[in-house]
């Protein structure tokens, strides 16, 4: 589990993120949506160390990452699994070096068996056919699958995902939703997505937290979605003509 608790965060005296608060719980998929330059990202950024807040606890399973030194700091990365927008693979390695990256960093367990991991991790996402191909080689979709493997390689307690859907077709974008939620619910990781996508916000939206300017402006389920009151959510929601009448038919079908 994640928490958050009165996060703030300025640049240059203007203030990004206001008072947020939040739980994020094992063996679910929490979103993080929100508007560009709503926060979202510098909150993703903040929660996993990449920016340090001016106040506020960010709490892994009850110990304050912000309050600890670079030894402890890099423990707990290695708990950490992230999958990056643009996959951030390594062009110059192939899928199964790609995939061995973070256990060369971080394990202590010999190449034979940091190979039989990677190798399990690249079967886990359906890719071992791909393992000598370098990423110049494989499509946007499997690039993904590859990120997917090499996050999950050291078996992370929390994943992190920015945008994995990004420029991927709807087809391929719901094989990664899927894939994602079930190896949170297999693992019982705590996973943070990062997302504009709509899509992925129906389908696999346990918990979402909506930043609207800085703040937490509403939080809930994909169901909870379709009857909110809350204005600033349902403009950024049901922008599409798709999602406003969604909503208007299921709002209709609970009247009914």
């Amino acid at each position: 589990m994640i928490e958050l608790k009165h996060i703030y965060k300025s640049f240059d005296g203007i203030e990004v993120l206001h008072d947020i608060n939040a739980t994020f719980e094992n063996g679910k998929t929490n979103l993080i949506i929100g508007q560009s330059g709503s926060g979202k990202t510098v909150l993703l950024k903040c929660i996993v160390g990449l920016l340090v807040p001016e106040q506020g606890e960010v709490l892994y399973d009850n110990r304050n990452f912000l309050a600890m030194g670079k030894r402890e700091k890099k423990t707990l990365r290695s708990e950490m699994g992230m999958i990056f927008q643009s996959a951030a693979l390594f062009d110059s390695m192939s899928v199964l070096d790609n995939v061995m990256f973070p256990l060369n960093m971080f394990s202590d367990d010999t190449y034979r068996d940091r190979t039989r991991r990677a190798m399990f991790c690249l079967e886990r996402v359906n890719l071992t056919e791909a393992k000598d191909k370098f990423p110049g080689e494989i499509s946007g979709g499997m690039q993904k699958r590859v990120a997917i493997a090499r996050a999950i390689a050291l078996n992370p307690q929390y994943l992190f995902c920015d945008e994995p859907n990004s420029g991927l077709d709807p087809k391929t974008s719901l094989v990664i939703d899927e894939l994602i939620h079930d190896i949170t619910v297999e693992y019982n990781m705590t996973t943070l997505i990062n997302t504009h996508d709509m899509n992925s916000v129906m389908g696999i939206g346990e918990k979402i937290m909506f930043i609207h300017e800085g703040h937490k402006e509403w939080e809930g389920t994909k169901d909870d979605i379709i009857t909110s009151s809350n204005k600033q959510l349902n403009d950024f929601i049901f922008a599409s003509d798709l999602f406003r009448k969604v909503k208007e038919m299921e709002v209709q079908n609970i009247e009914g």
